[in-house]
């Protein structure tokens, strides 16, 4: 039998085992005697018995001198007791609570877990962690599979506990990843390059970011066209700058930058107006409310002939579906070109960029984007070099959390305000962006952490949300508690990003959005790192019909790639398009082909389906719409919902009544995700 010697109070605790089984227990006390150090009271307890036994000393020196002799720590007295007899022995590390259950475990550097002050098997970690999650309930096997694979990652129980116990938080535990910030690389200055020097002296800008570096590698000034794939604040819009205002004055034509968003327009517009206001003419076309309310009355300047023109997707497309003409583009910049895979405008955006091709062949395009799974296949698609930079310009914590929903909102305020309280070494204060599935829970979370937060979606008034943009651009603000309506581009300087919730709506969020969402956290120009926090309720979901729970959502977003951008449109989608395209066409058969062709995404053949109905007319090679196919073009209405509002028309007098029908049927669709 082997013997390990632990110190127990004044005297010496030895468990005698084999195979990993305790035998007996015994302990001794020692005392110096002219012989040296010798044994002064052996007691043992053998098995079965209920109280120890004195035991002659020589019996556990015997013991001793037959098997393997192990101490748990340095020892002075036991180990000139062992040593004057000659006693060979070692050191070794045990599982205490292994030796509970009457079971020794030795602990090694490559197994032991550290459990608070002390080391544990991976045994009695997994039995420790497993008691503390036995309160969620709801975790799915593969949470727990993943928790478990943390723990035999980091060896540390408390660390691991961190992510589900926010109430203890120690963000340096709850550690999902990282992404390093890249090393400073040498690039061009603008005064090298073959930039008009009006230009360069209207830029604040000195020298080129990487990104840059590389788009003008790849052709940027020469007319080629590009898809250029970069993290978020790693300088793309400027590239998009330097090609469109070398084009416009070197007279080859204006500029048009499109965007998703109103609210990207309009600050778009404002910096476009402010550093090119004495080389250009800058208007904006994000189409005009038919509300007369102050907020809706822009002083923006819209103005077709201008030099440069800042619109949205929609905006702009409007002007091609009326069959207005187009002349004198030389650079048409799409920014958040990843908008091809939204299910509701990515046929939209397809469409018009297959229409402004077709109106302006001449014209250099450049795509933007800092998320797009396969970009290669996608730039083939486009007809453009593909520009790729993954590193950020600022490193990015991605931490994760599984928090029950009525902690997450005290977690939420507590993040918030410890990074507020952190001021970078540009001098600017630490704010956040929290997204959330709904604007009611926007609200909710705002009204709960105070005046330093702030609701932002689609539902407030464009002057309620300039309000909150300036506040938040002038440190005012600590956090906006946003939807959707951030993560196509918003510029909010954040160094934070806090999921509340990863769904939009009832919708899990992809992998593209999440990725998109993430690269909010981080500025150069403001922050030292970024820093994003998902907390995950466990068993939580949006919808009845989705089987996935948020904390398995959670490691799906955080593990997943981005797949190709090959969007397939059904019939409403492609009635849509074929009508839009057709305008453009004027008619011409084969134009329309191609411009259908062209299209990224499948289009189902709508031709038969509109003749069916009567929305479009063919004679000989030239194909007209109806009055009613032309509604169809300039108001963004597909088949499907055209006949239903046809057929509500004939069927119903109240005009609110039919809008009220429509909006009923938007909202299932929606939720079917349709």
């Amino acid at each position: 039998m082997s013997a390990i010697i632990l110190p127990w109070k004044k005297a010496y605790r030895i468990i005698f085992f084999d195979d990993r089984r305790i035998r007996h227990v015994a302990s001794v006390s020692l005392a110096r005697t002219t012989r040296g150090i010798r044994p002064d009271e052996f007691m043992v307890r053998r098995p079965g018995a209920s109280h120890p036994q004195k035991t002659p000393t020589k019996d556990l020196i015997a013991a001793l001198r037959v098997g393997d002799v192990y101490l748990t720590n340095n020892d002075p007295d036991f180990e000139e007791f062992i040593t004057s007899l000659q006693i060979p022995y070692s050191f070794v590390k045990i599982c205490r609570i292994c030796l509970l259950e009457d079971r020794v475990t030795q602990l090694s550097k490559e197994i032991a877990i550290r459990c608070g002050r002390e080391w544990i098997c991976p045994d009695c970690a997994r039995k420790e962690l497993n008691r503390e999650l036995s309160h969620l309930k709801k975790l799915g096997k593969r949470t727990r599979a993943y928790i478990e694979d943390l723990l035999m990652e980091h060896k540390d129980l408390e660390a691991v506990l961190a992510i589900i116990q926010p109430e203890s938080l120690d963000m340096k535990k709850t550690l999902f990843d990282r992404v390093d910030a890249h090393p400073v690389t040498q690039t061009e200055k603008l005064e090298e390059l073959p930039l008009p020097r009006a230009f360069v002296d209207a830029v604040s800008i000195t020298s080129l970011m990487p990104a840059q570096q590389l788009a003008v590698e790849a052709g940027l000034l020469y007319g080629k066209h590009l898809l250029v794939v970069a993290a978020t604040a790693s300088g793309k819009t400027f590239i998009g700058e330097m090609a469109g205002l070398k084009n416009l004055l070197e007279g080859r034509g204006r500029l048009l930058f499109l965007v998703p968003l109103v609210a990207l327009a309009n600050q778009k517009y404002e910096r476009f107006t402010e550093t090119y206001k004495d080389l250009a003419s800058v208007s904006i076309s994000t189409g005009v409310s038919r509300l007369n309310l102050p907020e809706t009355r822009s002083v923006a300047r819209r103005d077709s002939r201008s030099d440069i023109i800042i619109g949205t997707y929609e905006g702009f497309d409007n002007v091609l579906r009326r069959g207005k003409e187009l002349t004198n583009v030389g650079t048409v910049v799409i920014d958040e070109v990843q908008m091809l895979e939204d299910p509701e405008r990515g046929h939209r955006l397809d469409g018009m960029i297959a229409r402004l091709k077709h109106v302006a062949p001449k014209t250099q395009f450049i795509y933007l984007s800092a998320t797009i799974g396969a970009p290669h296949l996608l730039a083939k698609k486009l007809g453009a070099n593909l520009v790729t930079y993954a590193e950020r310009p600022v490193s990015l914590d991605r931490h994760l959390l599984f928090v029950e929903r009525d902690a997450k909102i005290p977690t939420i305020k507590r993040l918030i305000f410890e990074e507020f309280g952190k001021t970078s070494s540009k001098g600017f204060k630490g704010q956040t962006i929290v997204f959330t599935n709904a604007r009611s829970r926007c609200h909710q979370i705002a009204d709960a952490i105070g005046p330093r937060a702030a609701p932002y979606h689609a539902g407030l008034t464009a002057q309620e949300r300039r309000e909150i943009e300036s506040k938040f651009e002038k440190g005012k603000l600590a956090a906006v508690i946003t939807t959707a309506a951030l993560a196509a581009g918003v510029d909010f300087p954040a160094s934070q990003v806090i999921f509340d919730a990863l769904a939009m709506g009832i919708e899990w969020l992809t992998v593209q959005e999440f990725h998109q969402m993430n690269g909010r956290a981080g500025r150069p120009d403001f922050h030292d790192a970024g820093r994003v926090v998902i907390l995950a309720e466990p068993g939580g979901s949006y919808s009845r019909e989705s089987k996935a729970t948020e904390e398995e959502v959670a490691l799906s977003l955080l593990k997943g790639t981005m797949e190709e951008v090959a969007p397939v449109y059904g019939m409403e989608e492609s009635s849509e398009e074929y009508a839009a395209n057709a305008i453009v066409a004027r008619g011409i058969e084969k134009d329309l082909e191609a411009m259908n062709e062209r299209m990224v995404g499948t289009l189902e053949p709508a031709l038969p389906e509109m003749q069916k109905h009567g929305l479009v007319h063919r004679k000989g090679r030239v194909i007209e719409l109806s009055p009613l196919g032309r509604v169809m073009a300039e108001h963004f209405i597909g088949i499907e919902r055209l006949m239903r509002i046809r057929s509500l028309v004939r069927e119903v007098e109240d005009p609110l009544m039919i809008l009220a029908d429509l909006e009923c049927r938007t909202d299932e669709d929606e939720k079917k995700g349709r």
